[in-house]
């Protein structure tokens, strides 16, 4: 339903908020550049954990007079004997006229001018021959290698097979690959894999060519890997669209590979454990085809050139990689069981949320999780039925009630967020709250402006990145009239707390109305304004017959700071009142009549 908002009530609500701002997290953004392309060629090996790298990026610069740029990419901790070291670096320099393409399959030396590098505290930094000038496109070279300490797993799977799988979340690409490691920069890539040739790889985007490499070829990835004996097979696969960093994928494993469908001539695809084949194929069968066209039809089209669903070792529950979603060893049961597919359902929605349109920022992680958490929920409400998602809308409000006892003060928006990291960036509240908050917002301004704002801030940040800002100046001025959503988006995103409340209500018998006081009781200093919808029973008059029932009518209250009070004038005296009756606002209430 929508919370009608009648003028006076939008005075109220809006006219008095604080100014949201612009927060942004404390990595050095670098607005001078912009990475078009990366090309990622990595030999991996069974007789050690060390990889061998070369990455080239294409880079557009914005700015006339640069002399200098920075990636992000782990630097040698001697201790743990882990880090990358890098060898060399130069720009890959085109005859006049030279069509070679930006891809190097097999590291074949190309035309290149050496550069100066600084490799120290996880940054290279490289500097130019020559300043650039604005608009210019130039391409880079870095060969490096060493031990991952994160970022790629590397290690036994739940059969006991060595495997490799990335962990990108949420800035660990940089300690296996040179990148800008921050979601504001989104580029395309391309990942050339040399391994042992009993390893299956998937990655991001098309399979553009799988080789079992010979000759010159085959004692250079031998030589590479300390593998003089075995034989090796190249796998090259590219992303044509442009995500960011933490969405890179890579996978190396004894795979089963089912190529089950296609949703909107886009190959659906399962990847799983050799001895996993049978239940693996039937677990991710479903619900993949039907999300997929469900959050088409409601949010604007599938962004990528195919989906497939991967059992891996290096998640617990699931990661959105784009276009390979990782779902970890335990995901695969033969059994569809309701935790995995509701997990399957998640992560497809992140190809929306999160890897389509994403986040301009780690402050505004939420616009990812919250969203890809509710609609995870209507997706469940349209093939599951409303029970089961009034099942998890409640299950989602008992996990914020019980996050807000430890910590009354976490705001769903960071502001300036630092450090950055795992444990920094999402709690459980960016999840549940954030998709609480969605669900307030669509009951407050109706169904017709959520999905006409819901489909126009898709269309308009899609492939790029948006801020909650943006999202809300979307939801604000799609649909006629405009509204000002400052004091809304403010009060739930950028404070603590959600409301606690205590009602009493009673019949005022001589004016024939309805009095209901209501306060909030929060001792944690966050106060909130919103209409609160409430169901009235009354009961039938005498002489409506035996077929006659009850009347249940629907009204608005708002709370507000403090005690208000609030009269509803009736025709009889009612027999009960019930405080949002349809699940729409996120709050704690006790109600009594007095």
């Amino acid at each position: 339903m929508k919370l009608r908002l009648p003028s006076t009530i939008v005075l109220i609500l809006f006219a008095v908020s604080p100014t949201l701002g612009r927060a942004a997290d404390v990595y050095p953004k670098n607005l001078d550049i912009d990475v078009l392309h990366y090309v990622f060629e990595l030999t991996l090996s069974d007789a050690t954990n060390r990889i061998n790298g070369v990455t080239s990026v294409q880079i557009r610069f914005l700015a006339d007079g640069v002399e200098t740029f920075e990636l992000d990419l782990a630097g040698r901790n001697d201790d743990l004997e882990t880090g990358m070291i890098v060898s060399a670096v130069g720009e890959i320099v085109d005859k006049p006229g030279s069509r070679k393409p930006l891809t190097m399959v097999r590291s074949v030396p190309p035309e290149q001018a050496e550069l100066e590098f600084a490799h120290g505290a996880d940054r290279l930094r490289i500097f130019l021959a020559e300043p650039a000038l604005r608009g210019q496109v130039r391409r880079f070279r870095i060969q490096y290698h060493g031990t991952p300490d994160r970022g790629l797993i590397i290690g036994e799977n739940m059969h006991g097979d060595r495997t490799f799988f990335s962990d990108n979340w949420p800035n660990w690409a940089r300690n296996w690959l040179p990148t800008i490691d921050h979601p504001y920069e989104k580029a395309t890539a391309e990942m050339v894999v040399t391994a042992p040739n009993h390893y299956q790889v998937i990655s991001n985007g098309l399979l553009v060519e799988e080789t079992n490499l010979a000759g010159d070829e085959l004692t250079k990835a031998q030589t590479a890997a300390g593998m003089p004996d075995q034989e090796f097979r190249l796998t090259h696969w590219k992303q044509s669209v442009p995500i960011a960093t933490w969405l890179f994928a890579l996978g190396a494993a004894r795979f089963a590979v089912d190529y089950y469908g296609e949703f909107d001539n886009k190959s659906l695809q399962t990847w799983v454990y050799v001895q996993d084949r049978e239940k693996g194929f039937y677990d991710f069968a479903v619900p993949t085809k039907q999300a997929m066209q469900f959050f088409s039809d409601t949010i604007g089209p599938y962004a990528y050139e195919k989906l497939a669903n991967v059992q891996s070792n290096s998640v617990g529950g699931g990661m959105e990689a784009a276009t390979a979603i990782f779902y970890g060893d335990d995901s695969v049961t033969g059994e569809r069981t309701v935790r995995w597919r509701n997990v399957i359902i998640h992560e497809i929605a992140h190809q929306w949320w999160g890897n389509t349109v994403t986040e301009a920022d780690w402050d505004d992680v939420w616009l990812s999780e919250g969203f890809a958490t509710y609609f995870t929920l209507l997706y469940r409400e349209y093939a599951y039925g409303r029970d089961d998602f009034l099942e998890g809308l409640t299950a989602d409000k008992q996990r914020i009630i019980n996050f807000y006892a430890e910590r009354p003060d976490y705001t769903i928006v960071h502001d300036n967020l630092d450090p950055i990291g795992r444990d920094t960036v999402t709690t459980g509240m960016m999840y549940q709250k954030g998709s609480w908050f969605l669900h307030m917002l669509r009951g407050m301004i109706g169904e017709d402006r959520f999905w006409s704002g819901i489909r126009e801030y898709y269309r308009l940040y899609y492939n790029g990145n948006a801020t909650t800002d943006d999202f809300r100046e979307v939801m604000e001025n799609t649909y006629e009239p405009a509204i000002d959503l400052t004091h809304f988006f403010s009060q739930w995103l950028n404070q603590g707390g959600f409301p606690n409340l205590r009602s009493d209500w009673d019949w005022d018998g001589a004016n024939n109305e309805l009095v209901i006081k209501l306060e909030q009781v929060d001792d944690d200093g966050y106060v909130f304004e919103m209409p609160i919808p409430i169901a009235i029973t009354v009961p039938t008059r005498r002489g409506e017959g035996r077929g006659a029932r009850p009347q249940a009518l629907v009204r608005e209250i708002i709370m507000r700071p403090g005690m208000s009070e609030t009269r509803i004038e009736l025709d009889r005296e009612p027999t009960e009142v019930v405080f949002d009756p349809d699940h729409w606002v996120l709050m704690q209430m006790e109600s009594n009549r007095r």
